[in-house]
Parts: C-alpha cells; sequence; structure tokens
C-alpha cells in the first residue's frame, strides 16, 4: 500500500471493426491487465462494432508499468477465440498528471503522442486539462488480428492517504 500512487481510470468505450470469429459476427469483451490486477467488460453479443461505455479501476504503484489489452470472444462450449491484444504505455499520461496544473483553461492540449512503432495507437492521442483534471482519449490498434481497434480514456483519480505522484 506505501507504493499506491493513485487510481487510474479507464473507459472503454468502444470497437470499431472487430475481428470475426463466430460465423458472422463476434461476442467481444475487453480484459484489462496490470501486474497481478485484471478487469473485464461485460460481453456484448453478436457485435464486431460493441458499445462497452464501462469504466474499469486500477490502482497505480511504482514502478509504472504499461497497461496490457486482450479482447475476446466469448464462446459457450469451447475455449474463448482471441481477437487480438495491444500495449498501452501510460508514463506519458501518468507524467501529465504529475505536472499538477493549476488555473489552465479547459481543453488545454498538454501533449500529443503520435503513432509509431512503438506503440499500439491507431491516431494521435492528446493529453488535455479537461475540467480541473488529466484525461487522456486513446485509440488502439489491435496486434496478433486481421483488423480492430479499441477507443477508450484514461483518467486519474487522486486517494486521500496514498503516496501519490
Amino acid at each position: 500500500m506505501e507504493n499506491l500512487l493513485g487510481l487510474l481510470r479507464i473507459r472503454i468505450h468502444r470497437g470499431i471493426n472487430l475481428a470475426i470469429r463466430d460465423v458472422t459476427t463476434s461476442d467481444p469483451y475487453v480484459v484489462v491487465r496490470m501486474d497481478k490486477q485484471k478487469l473485464k467488460t461485460r460481453v456484448v453479443k453478436k457485435n464486431v462494432n460493441p458499445e462497452w461505455n464501462e469504466d474499469l479501476t486500477l490502482s497505480i504503484t511504482e514502478p509504472i508499468v504499461p497497461i496490457q489489452l486482450q479482447v475476446y470472444d466469448k464462446d459457450t462450449f469451447s475455449l474463448d477465440d482471441k481477437m487480438g491484444d495491444a500495449e498501452l504505455d501510460i508514463f506519458p499520461f501518468i507524467d501529465a498528471v504529475r505536472k499538477r496544473f493549476k488555473n489552465i483553461p479547459s481543453g488545454t492540449i498538454i501533449r500529443k503522442i503520435k503513432p509509431s512503432r512503438q506503440n499500439c495507437l491507431s491516431e494521435e492521442s492528446s493529453i488535455v486539462w479537461e475540467n480541473d483534471q488529466v484525461v487522456q482519449n486513446v485509440f488502439i490498434r489491435l496486434r496478433n488480428v486481421e483488423r480492430g481497434e479499441i477507443e477508450l480514456q484514461l483518467q486519474w483519480i487522486d486517494i486521500p492517504g496514498s503516496k501519490g505522484l
């Protein structure tokens, strides 16, 4: 607990053009892993463009490690099929939160991160000061699959009594 910095809320908005793993569609869900933490969204039946709009919350400790995302197709009578994976480096986001911005206009872009071979971003991602907090909207391209993206948002939550950033 002494290494706890705070909480990271991950809003899993939606999947875009996900792979088909059943005859004409899929029943996707997302698994989010960080260290020993594992969270997952609900299953959206028969939809390759699912809308989850679910908040998952991870405890962030030192050292800061990347978030692993895996998408699966829920199957009833066999193992769930893999529908791709991705990794998200949250260090740039944490670094922006550490700066403790005050009195800057809502909507101010703190930092932009461009897609590259070193990340899974499908388009440029901005870390923004919005409503007195740091948020990052992200479109992630799934790896090890023929197609698919996940749209999500990161938001920091301070915990009273934690080590903090």
